[in-house]
């Protein structure tokens, strides 16, 4: 029998503000047609008061549990994947925990950026092959809003706010043909300047400002996400043109167009948020995921491949089974 992690739900949360890119171009010097042109954003959500990453993530995981037919107390597990914690610590993980009545499981984050769901995936799916657990909540949130500078046009526009959240269990078959069928991942610290945030405790003791160097960074994009995509299929035994849905990392229109073009993938294969959410870093992929369940685009027995690629540099793909 061979022991795979299937997913069982999909959930989201996005902060009630929503800000659209007019509203921006009255504090920053751009405009709506500035943006849509290179990066294909129209609006993003906003944290406001109360809402922080943890909220947002404890909010999509009440959805993926729904969604599951799950209690809290199902979970055994629960990776949060963020670049934006509420604290320095604990893990913000351990506050979702606790928003949700678990008494005790595994809790903990995991920092790789707009990569960290695949980091986090991966990490739950060798989890759950292993034995180390049955059910896990996996949640990408951000609360990007918080570390840009809103002066910079050049990065401000382009992140937003949200949580996504999965619940994955664990099933055995004679073939194996459902759930994580394989998962890669990659990094490569030498571009850490190329993305990064000029703060953190152990060296300015402040919180700092996201950088940006971004056609440097949407050169290595399209580059990398098509050879893990290339490398994952391999892993699996499938070719790109096997692909239903392509979830991608939502960072802008010109990356996903581009890295779609690179493989032959058409584009009405590829999940497409980030005119609505904007870049919400380890959010963007669950979440672009459960938009694309809850409307029946992606279906049972669909072949998904889940792509990101952020700040260390770090990327990953996984390929899945409905």
């Amino acid at each position: 029998m061979i022991r795979r992690s299937i997913l069982l739900g999909t959930g989201s949360a996005l902060p009630a503000r929503v800000v659209t890119n007019a509203e921006l171009a009255q504090s920053v010097d751009t405009s709506d047609e500035w943006i849509v042109e290179r990066t294909g954003i129209r609006t993003r959500h906003i944290a406001g008061e109360g809402e922080t990453t943890a909220t947002l993530a404890t909010d999509a995981a009440r959805a993926a549990l729904d969604a599951a037919g799950l209690e809290p107390q199902d979970i055994d597990l629960i990776i949060l994947a963020t670049a934006t914690p509420d604290q320095t610590f604990p893990a913000a993980a351990t506050k979702v925990q606790a928003a949700l009545g678990i008494n005790d499981c595994v809790a903990f984050d995991v920092a790789a950026v707009c990569s960290g769901f695949l980091y986090a995936v991966t990490v739950a799916d060798s989890m759950i092959r292993s034995g180390a657990a049955n059910r896990a909540l996996v949640i990408g949130s951000e609360t990007f809003s918080r570390i840009l500078d809103w002066q910079d046009r050049a990065t401000c526009v382009l992140f937003g706010d949200g949580a996504g959240a999965i619940v994955l269990g664990a099933e055995e078959s004679a073939d194996g043909a459902r759930g994580i069928l394989a998962a890669k991942l990659h990094a490569d610290g030498r571009y850490n300047q190329l993305l990064y945030v000029d703060g953190g405790p152990s060296t300015t003791q402040t919180v700092g400002k996201l950088r940006m160097k971004g056609q440097e960074v949407f050169r290595h994009a399209v580059v990398n996400l098509a050879s893990v995509l290339t490398e994952v299929m391999a892993m699996a035994g499938f070719v790109p043109a096997d692909i239903d849905w392509l979830v991608p990392h939502q960072a802008n229109a010109r990356i996903l167009d581009a890295t779609a073009r690179k493989l032959k993938l058409p584009a009405e294969r590829v999940v497409m948020t980030v005119d609505r959410h904007a870049n919400t870093s380890a959010a963007s992929v669950p979440l672009a995921l459960d938009v694309a369940m809850r409307d029946g685009r992606i279906k049972s027995g669909d072949l998904v491949v889940l792509e990101a690629m952020g700040g260390g540099f770090t990327w990953g793909a996984c390929v899945l089974r409905l």
